[in-house]
């Protein structure tokens, strides 16, 4: 057949593909490989669409046929790679290409297409040395700078030894100064070569560079290159003439603020170090003088227009006073009434100031003073942002004697006052606009949010919820707002209120990464997955969206950035992926996901054995966290914890120590009731294992991983998480001998596993030696072992009299009239030991284990575990269900709209508003409530016999 009719042929196979229809192009395919089956591409297209139609097997079986040949045409290639890199089988796509360019060295296509794949893969040694023989090969001066690039990320790389760094460094340095062409030619190459000469610390060479005339005029024109040389200037000790080429910048009206943290570094230049003498200190003096008069009069030239010098002029006094050059504050005093009084009516101005309020006692009442001095208008909107300002720096100034119920009481009036004033500015705008007033009612959420931290009164937490409802009215973009409403709504236990508010803010992207926390940490609690309602669920994987995309974009960009030789990128693209895919916030939404997927799906084999595993892989990881705490803003006075530390639910975040605890008992829970061990793990497993941390802990076995437990991770536990966990471990050491006993070996296991794989696709399972399997395998997995069964052991006091805690906890936290969520987290975590103890006993629910292995004491056991859980399980149910009725009921909306006497003062926060507010609080609260007791009877029912 000529190419142009397998074109023909081939053709509605990618049209298939393009259109999602995978079924169409397997059909096509299967019709042209009757004619030619010999053709890898066709073959290559067919695993393709199988993989899309989670036919697995059956598409690794066509990979193992194509990758058994030398692949070298560029179609089959690209679709090869889609195929691989959708069954994780990157060492195989890496493998694939290394054979192409052996087998045609001369193709320089070919070449590049390895570099690449070994890019995707994080592989930089790889790189490194495929770019060498590229460039030996070719001659093109580039590939020295993908070798070079790839060298520098290799160094960097965690598991890279500081010998080994070193060494590679002066690898890299010889490339770059090996090569023909000089690296100032281009702009990243000359960033490039700054770098390694940064880092080898060769002063001389740099100062060379730097102080040419194409050094000069790179470094002026580009940013990166100019920050290089300006750590460079300050690792050699030049303050003072990085200092003076700052200045003449400033003077030709360059307005970069690093320019003036140069100027300002440059007059503490003498005092950096341990060992300050008096001369040094003599200097700085002086050195100080200068540079005020020399910020005095940038200021006056910029006027209102440019802050910079402003800021710097702050900057300086608050150092002269933290490096002890200036024992007077009132200079710091007088330059921040200066700042005031000239940018206040500016809403960056308290953040510019807020970090020098901590003054003394003199310094600080004289500030109080300028600050009570400050005239209340609300005549335009510069008048109103100064009166914010305003606010917000008598606020975070509060001391601890002056707070008190009464005193907060006070602010939040004023607060609301002045918030309904400020309105009418904004009276005109759209509704995409925010309200200039929006920080004032911002405000009065934090002292509601005081109040109720001083008193544990929740009514406050109601006024807090309906002030920022009404401005949120006014403000519907306002992501500030909504971000406290979601804590207070989760801390009020209204759960579908903060999800609505989370939504709308519309999140997207990387945002999913650092702001998932505030709707999903211990989403568990609120989880109506039990009842079939899998928001909680969806809203997991749809957040989880971001870790996908990330690892199939962004090595796409790395590679974008080679090709166009935008060297700089490079390492900011690689840490961005790294960051992403080792992300904490990823891991714990997957162990939240994991609590609630147990609630909903049947617990067997199939949840056990892949939950495992995953769990087992993000144990291995290096975790970084890119948890974004500052956008929920913080008005709180210093001698109290901050707003996000006052609303976190329970008290405490979960970062790491809370997730390892969890992913501690999960891993072993389900490694008991699995079948899986290393042997049979690694046999079935498809595709490349994650890459594992270089940390020595991680390189322990992991049955001494699981037993470690650090006490700064227990502190991230609640007091009932804990209780939780100690549980979970005892009743895994209870349980462990039987398991062990019981487990088939790995043998029958397998065949088992190729057993089910010949009924579903008619294949054997590939990598696995039938053969071998047949003369250890038995027939049903169960025979009765040589050594003898464990004695059956009665459980620990700690495992038996375990629920019987957690109801007298729940009693408790019903008498004290806590929040709905305490409660909620009580009993969620209680039917959570009750679904782990379902796993535990998981493999004793079998007849046939039990009877061969002469379990019925052990099984006994359990029914009496099982049993008080039960009972347990149905008391809080029914509880729950009563306070549902009660949360939804006419005299709770009531008592709702009394507690908010102290705002129904005001006519805009009038007694409808106000009782809207309260019946959708009730009608959340009671959804939840009542989806938990319902849940907890369905888990009952599957799960209790």
């Amino acid at each position: 057949m000529s190419e142009a009719a397998l074109e023909r042929q081939i053709r509605p196979i990618y049209d298939a593909l393009d259109h999602g229809s995978n079924k169409s192009a397997i059909n096509a395919c299967n019709k042209v490989l009757k004619k030619y089956n010999n053709n890898t591409l066709v073959k290559a297209l067919k695993a393709l669409a199988l993989t899309r139609s989670q036919k697995v097997e059956e598409a690794l079986v066509l990979c193992d046929e194509i990758l058994a040949t030398v692949v070298t045409d560029d179609s089959t290639l690209s679709v090869m790679t889609h195929v691989l890199k959708g069954l994780a089988r990157n060492s195989d796509m890496v493998a694939m290409f290394d054979n192409a360019f052996k087998q045609q060295p001369q193709s320089e296509e070919l070449g590049a297409q390895t570099f690449f794949a070994h890019v995707r893969t994080g592989n930089w040694k790889s790189c490194q040395q495929v770019a060498t023989r590229m460039h030996k090969q070719f001659q093109e001066d580039r590939y020295v700078y993908w070798a070079v690039t790839g060298a520098i990320l290799q160094a960097n790389d965690l598991g890279t030894p500081p010998n080994i760094r070193t060494l590679l460094y002066k690898l890299a340095h010889r490339h770059v100064t090996s090569c023909p062409t000089p690296s100032y030619m281009a702009v990243d190459r000359f960033h490039l070569h700054l770098i390694i000469l940064q880092e080898l610390q060769l002063w001389d060479e740099a100062n060379t560079l730097l102080e040419s005339d194409v050094g000069k005029s790179i470094c002026s024109a580009s940013l990166v290159c100019n920050e290089t040389r300006r750590e460079i200037w300050r690792k050699r000790g030049l303050y003072k003439d990085e200092g003076e080429r700052a200045q003449e910048k400033i003077k030709n009206n360059d307005r970069n603020w690093l320019e003036f943290v140069s100027v300002i570094d440059a007059a503490f230049a003498s005092v950096q170090g341990p060992d300050v003498s008096e001369e040094g200190k003599s200097e700085c003096f002086e050195n100080i003088a200068k540079t005020r008069d020399f910020l005095t009069k940038i200021a006056e030239i910029d006027g209102s227009n440019n802050r910079s010098a402003s800021l710097a002029f702050l900057e300086l006094e608050k150092n002269a006073v933290l490096h002890g050059i200036s024992s007077d504050e009132n200079t710091l005093v007088d330059s921040m009434e200066n700042y005031f009084s000239q940018f206040g009516n500016k809403a960056c101005c308290f953040e510019d100031l807020q970090p020098c309020v901590d003054l003394g006692a003199d310094a600080k009442s004289r500030w109080i003073s300028f600050l009570a001095s400050q005239e209340s208008s609300f005549a335009t909107t510069g008048d109103l942002q100064r009166v914010i300002n305003v606010r917000k720096l008598q606020r975070i100034s509060l001391t601890a004697s002056e707070l008190s119920t009464d005193k907060e009481l006070c602010l939040a009036s004023t607060y609301i006052k002045e918030y309904m004033a400020g309105l009418e500015l904004g009276s005109s705008l759209p509704v995409t606009e925010l309200q200039p007033a929006d920080d004032l009612a911002i405000l009065v959420g934090h002292a509601f949010v005081s109040l109720w931290t001083m008193t544990k009164d929740e009514s406050y937490l109601y006024n807090a919820a309906v002030v920022l409802e009404f401005a949120l009215a006014k403000s519907r973009m306002s992501f500030q707002i909504r971000l406290l409403l979601v804590r207070i709504y989760r801390l009020l236990g209204a759960s579908s209120l903060a999800l609505d508010h989370y939504r709308a803010i519309n999140i997207k992207q990387v945002q999913n990464d650092t702001l998932s926390h505030f709707i999903l940490t211990r989403a568990s609690t609120f989880s109506l997955s039990a009842t079939g309602d899998l928001t909680y669920p969806s809203e997991c994987i749809e957040s989880s969206q971001i870790y996908v995309s990330n690892s199939q974009d962004t090595p796409d960009f790395i590679i974008r950035a080679f090709t166009s030789e935008k060297y700089s990128q490079i390492p900011e693209f690689v840490s961005f992926d790294d960051r992403l895919e080792n992300s904490l916030q990823r891991d714990v939404v997957k162990l939240e996901h994991v609590r609630m997927r147990m609630t909903h799906e049947p617990i067997n084999s199939d949840l056990i054995d892949m939950e495992l595993i995953e769990l087992k892989f993000v144990f291995d990881r290096f975790h970084h966290d890119n948890r974004d705490f500052g956008m929920l803003p913080n008005y709180q006075p210093a001698c109290q914890p901050s707003l996000n530390d006052q609303t976190l639910m329970f008290g405490n975040s979960t970062g790491q120590g809370w997730l390892w605890y969890f992913i501690k008992i999960y891993i072993r829970a389900f490694q008991h009731a699995s079948d899986l061990d290393d042997i049979v793990e690694e046999k079935l497993l498809i595709g490349d294992r994650p890459k594992k941390s270089p940390e020595p802990e991680v390189q322990l076995p992991l049955r001494e991983r699981l037993a470690i437990r650090k006490p700064e991770e227990a502190a991230e536990l609640t007091a009932d998480e804990l209780q939780l966990m100690e549980w979970a471990t005892a009743l895994s050491d209870w349980l462990e001998p039987y398991h062990n006993y019981t487990r088939p070996p790995p043998a029958v296991v397998l065949a088992e596993a190729n057993k089910q794989n010949e009924l579903r696709t008619g294949l054997p399972l590939r990598g696995v030696d039938l053969k071998a399997l047949n003369g250890d395998a038995h027939a049903n997995g169960h025979a009765k072992k040589d050594e003898e069964a464990p004695p059956v052991k009665e459980p620990p006091q700690l495992v038996a009299q375990f629920f019987e805690h957690m109801h007298a906890r729940f009693v408790q936290l019903q008498q004290s009239q806590c929040l709905p969520s305490d409660l909620l987290h009580v009993a969620t975590l209680t039917q959570e030991a009750f679904l782990l103890f379902a796993v535990e006993s998981h493999r004793f629910k079998t007849a046939s284990v039990v009877k061969i292995h002469k379990l019925g004491a052990l099984v006994q056991f359990l029914k009496d575990v099982r049993s008080k859980a039960y009972t347990v399980l149905k008391t809080m149910s029914n509880d729950l269900l009563k306070m549902s009725e009660v949360a939804g009921s006419a005299e709770r909306r009531k008592s709702f709209v009394e507690s908010c006497k102290p705002i129904t003062d005001f006519p805009r926060l009038h007694h409808d508003f106000v009782l809207s507010v309260a019946k959708n609080v009730g009608e959340s609260r009671k959804k939840v409530l009542e989806g938990v007791s319902k849940g907890m009877v369905k888990i009952c029912t599957n799960y209790g016999q």
